[in-house]
């Protein structure tokens, strides 16, 4: 953007290396020119500035009524958003459960109209019953469902990962809680993570693989 030093900068050079024949005609124009050119860049900026406030105001609202409708809890880390989701499994299942379709579908909305450019990372997780290495091949099956599901139905194309956490300890929603039944339901669970450059690069850093 030109500044008023640029201005003079310019002038000044441009007086310096034709000195004999500049006029005030020219000269004018000169000025006139490079005042132009200075408007036209403020109005950019200033287009470009509303046009990210609107879309940050109309994101904020499509994510206050997602967590409202379906009680979501976001986290935001460097440069990526954690959801965790009402996404839940049955005892030793990686069966994606009817009632659990439309809060992906409604993630991907989200995702497709304010990143599509974004990597999609799915975290599975299983509750403490069994053998550690069941629950890491289960959180991974619980995980492959989940992008399955967002790939098969054309709600996401880009670039959608899984990821295993098992029964770590430090992931559980509640500590110990398990299965069969419906105890340890909360744990049998996954979450989604948004990851984008587009982010606030000021937020808590964190990474997909050490998180938690």
């Amino acid at each position: 953007m030109w500044t008023r030093t640029t201005l003079a900068m310019g002038l000044a050079v441009g007086l310096s290396a034709c000195a004999a024949k500049v006029t005030r005609k020219d000269f004018d124009s000169e000025v006139a020119k490079i005042r132009d050119e200075m408007q036209t860049g403020d109005r950019q900026l200033g287009t470009r500035i509303d046009s990210t406030n609107a879309r940050m105001d109309a994101l904020e609202k499509e994510l206050t009524a997602f967590r409202g409708e379906y009680t979501v809890s976001m986290e935001r880390l460097k440069g990526s958003l954690r959801f965790s989701v009402p996404v839940h499994f049955e005892f030793a299942s990686a069966d994606l459960r009817e009632a659990d379709r439309p809060v992906l579908d409604r993630f991907a909305g989200v995702v497709k109209e304010y990143y599509p450019n974004a990597t999609i990372t799915v975290e599975g997780f299983a509750d403490p019953a069994g053998s550690s290495r069941f629950n890491q091949r289960l959180g991974m099956q619980r995980a492959e469902a989940v992008r399955g599901y967002l790939q098969s139905n054309g709600a996401l194309t880009g670039n959608l990962r899984a990821v295993s956490y098992g029964e770590a300890l430090n992931r559980q929603v509640v500590p110990g809680a398990k299965g069969p039944g419906d105890e340890g339901m909360q744990n049998r669970r996954v979450a989604l993570v948004i990851e984008d450059a587009s982010m606030d690069s000021t937020a808590a850093p964190a990474s997909v693989s050490s998180a938690y």
